[in-house]
Formats: structure tokens, C-alpha cells, sequence
């Protein structure tokens, strides 16, 4: 059979971490096995779901590298839940409710105060048909369950091994809203049967979910023992708060912003979860090739977002200049990023620099009588990497300065700062007539 997996998104916000890791471990699934990867947008809640979110989605997926090899929306898709519904309907699987969303809360309430299960109590299997006729009457609109066997669901989960529930401690699941529209719930189990999802990758919220499912399967005639499932746990941040698209914490927009790097984000969250270090920079195929789902344990991983940036500072500190020319300031050559990279975290750290040597700078003088001093001595041009070693020999030589008391002044008037890339490379890139005039305390 061939391997396919499918990332299910609901275009309701943001992609955020969290939703990348389910793409990225069903993609990397699929790769590894030479499967197929859908993407397929879960839209059928009308009131939630937005196109602005849907193009977002497939726009950040892009970014970051994760191509999809099939693709679908579940509101293209309606005929198929209707038909699949009209099928449960025959057989007596599903049946109507009345009640509405306050009535259903106040239940809840009700068992809660009880200390009762907090389950449908299947009030609306029991119904008359005259009672139904009366409640239509009022002009109320029916939702419809599925109606769970009371009988153990069990699977064999790739991740947290063996699974089971009884279907007497579930809730019938609302399969049909009252505006007609199926729920994910029935949506996403017709479409893992029709389009051969063949694994079911996804967070462990989504556990009672699967047992669920599983009889929704079987009632429509697939058997669960055909379909791989495995659940990893949630990422929470470093204080151990989930991540919430709703919120918008770590939003694949908000990280793009902030001028991180995709491959620094697949890297991580490849590995996040597993005793593979996370600080490691890997080719796409080299992530696949070392891919394997047994790796990701039970217990919740944390994401400190620090480690975001010192991997993103690693990815720059390889990128060659053909790969970044297109991001860096008119003007900046293979010579000026070489200089600057090592002291970057981010691509467009660069800019600073690149002000630093063309535009003005506000030096720092310390000591107006050394610098003077340096100042007369400053070389002719051109100026090549020698010129700092033979310009500070010769400073030194007249002052007898030397170490920190010679490098630090210099450096203070030359860029207003006591750390960045070497002066061999920047000063050409400032040239004398800057240099000069920043030695003169002159803003330049």
C-alpha cells in the first residue's frame, strides 16, 4: 500500500509551531517511506474559517520548504459528507438532537455539580416522533450524533504504544451541525477513507478524538487495523504554556518578521521531542534520511525560543554570499559579508553594518591626543586587509600602547563600538577619508 499522510489545517489563523511540527513530521513521514503528502484545509466551519488564512497557510508551508504532493478543501467536498451521512443514517448510526448550545450547557453544568461523567446523555435518541415534530415546530433545527457501541476501541499507537477506550465513557459526537454543514469529526474520517490516507500523524490531543473515529471508520466500512496512527505530544513553551495560534505566539508570520530563517525552523522542529541534538543544521534530505517516528517519546517537549535564535545565528553564519546577495544593501559585495557574518544573528543584522562603513557614524573618543595621534599616521590608499596590522604597528611604535589600550580606542572611534567583525575587514570598506574624520571626532 502505498504511504500517504495528509496535513489537516483549519484556515482559522496563523500557522504557529505547533501546527508546523504535524506538517513536518507527516512530510518527512511521507518522504522517508517515497509516499504522498496532501495538504487538505478543514473549512467547513463557515463562521471561523477564512480565505485570508487559507492563502496563509499555503504561503508559510511554501517558505519553509514543506511542498505538498496532493491537495484538497473540504468544502469542495460536501456531496461526499452528505453521502457518507445518508449512508450512517440507513444503518441507524446517527440520530437527531434538539437541544441547543445553552440547553447543552446547562446539562454540563448540571453533571458537573452531580459529579457525574460529562457525556451526551443521548437524550435525543429517545425521542418520539411527535416530540421531534414539536420541537421542528418551534422552529428549532436538529444536529445529529453518531451513535457510539459500547464496546473497547483499541490501537496500537506508534508513539504512545498501546491505546484503548470504551465507547461508554465517550460522548455520541455531533456529526452534522444544524446549518446542515458536517463537522470535522465525520469530514475528516470520509476523507482519510476516499483520498487513502493510509497514516494518521497528529498531536495527542486528538487521542479520544481517534477512538472516536475509529468506529465512524468502521461504520463506513474501513477498518481501522488499515490505518497507521501515531500521536506526539504538544510543544509548550519554556514555562510550559501551549502554544495557541489564537494567541499568535510563535507564528510562522511573526518568526519570518523577525528575520528567521526557514531552514533554522525545520531543523529544530524536526528534532524537537527526540535525543537528537537540536542545534544541528541539516540538508532537507539529510533530515529525511535520518527520519524515523519512533524517535519522538511521550513526554511534552519545551521550546525555549532562544534556541530558535542561536540555531538561526549557526544557519548564517554558513550561508554563502550567492545565497543572501539578494537580501543584502545595493552595493554589498562577497568581500563585505564575509566580514560581517560571523557576528550576525540574523541576514539583515547586516544592514547595521553596512551603515556602519557607508553611512555616518557618531564616534566614541576617549582620548583626543591619541587618536590625534593615530590620525597622522593613517596610511595612504588603497587599503587592502594588511592596512590595519601595518597602520596599529606603527600607532603603537609612537605611543607605545599596546593590546587594549591600543585596539579599543581605535575601534571606539572608528564604529562606536567596542565588539563587531575584525577592523582588517572593515576598515578598507570605511575608507580614509571616514576613518579620518571620525578619528577627528567628526560625524562621518
Amino acid at each position: 500500500m502505498t504511504v500517504r499522510v495528509r496535513f489537516a489545517p483549519s484556515p482559522t489563523g496563523r500557522l504557529h509551531l505547533g501546527n508546523v511540527r504535524a506538517a513536518l513530521l507527516n512530510w518527512l513521514f511521507a518522504r522517508k517511506s517515497g509516499g504522498r503528502f496532501l495538504l487538505r484545509l478543514d473549512d467547513t466551519d463557515r463562521e471561523r474559517s477564512e480565505q485570508k488564512y487559507a492563502a496563509a497557510i499555503e504561503e508559510d508551508l511554501r517558505w519553509l520548504g514543506i511542498h505538498w504532493d496532493e491537495y484538497a478543501r473540504q468544502s469542495d467536498r460536501l456531496d461526499h459528507y452528505a453521502a457518507a451521512f445518508e449512508r450512517l443514517k440507513a444503518t441507524n448510526r446517527v440520530y437527531a438532537c434538539y437541544e441547543t448550545p445553552e440547553e447543552l450547557k446547562m446539562r454540563r453544568f448540571g453533571q458537573v455539580a452531580g459529579g457525574g461523567a460529562q457525556t451526551y446523555d443521548r437524550a435525543g435518541l429517545r425521542l418520539s416522533d411527535s416530540q421531534k415534530m414539536a420541537y421542528e415546530a418551534e422552529g428549532r433545527r436538529p444536529h445529529w450524533r453518531f451513535c457510539l457501541e459500547h464496546v473497547p476501541t483499541a490501537w496500537e499507537d506508534l508513539i504512545r504504544g498501546p491505546c484503548a477506550y470504551d465507547g461508554s465513557d465517550l460522548s455520541d459526537p455531533v456529526v452534522i451541525r444544524t446549518d446542515g454543514m458536517p463537522t470535522y469529526t465525520l469530514a475528516s474520517v470520509v476523507d482519510d477513507i476516499e483520498l487513502g490516507v493510509s497514516h494518521i500523524i497528529r498531536g495527542e490531543d486528538h487521542v479520544t478524538n481517534t477512538a472516536v473515529q475509529i468506529q465512524i471508520f468502521e461504520a463506513l466500512g474501513r477498518g481501522a487495523n488499515t490505518i497507521g496512527l501515531a500521536h506526539f505530544p504538544l510543544i509548550s513553551d519554556i514555562g510550559g504554556h501551549s502554544l495557541s495560534k489564537r494567541l499568535g505566539s510563535l507564528s510562522i508570520e511573526s518568526l519570518r518578521d523577525d528575520g528567521i530563517e526557514a531552514a533554522a525552523i525545520i531543523a529544530l522542529i524536526a528534532r524537537l521531542g527526540t535525543s537528537d541534538p537540536v542545534d544541528v543544521i541539516e540538508t532537507p534530505g539529510a533530515l529525511v534520511s535520518g527520519f524515523s517516528i519512533s524517535k519522538f517519546g511521550r513526554s511534552s517537549p519545551k521550546l525555549d525560543t532562544e534556541d530558535i535564535v542561536r540555531l538561526n545565528a549557526k544557519l548564517v553564519h554558513r550561508l554563502p554570499y550567492a545565497a543572501v546577495a539578494g537580501r543584502l544593501p545595493e552595493g554589498a559585495d562577497a568581500a563585505f559579508w564575509e566580514a560581517v557574518q560571523p557576528n550576525l544573528t540574523r541576514v539583515r543584522d547586516a544592514l547595521e553594518w553596512w551603515r556602519l562603513c557607508r553611512g555616518t557614524v557618531e564616534p566614541v573618543i576617549g582620548d583626543p591626543d591619541f587618536l590625534a595621534e593615530a590620525a597622522r599616521l593613517l596610511p595612504p590608499e588603497p587599503w587592502g586587509q594588511e592596512t590595519w596590522g601595518i597602520w596599529t604597528k606603527g600607532v603603537a611604535g609612537a605611543t607605545g600602547r599596546k593590546g587594549k589600550e591600543l585596539f579599543l580606542p581605535l575601534r571606539l572611534a572608528l564604529t562606536a563600538r567596542e565588539h563587531g567583525p575584525e577592523m582588517r575587514s572593515l576598515m578598507p570598506m570605511i575608507g580614509r577619508s571616514r576613518t579620518l574624520a571620525r578619528l577627528e571626532g567628526r560625524t562621518a
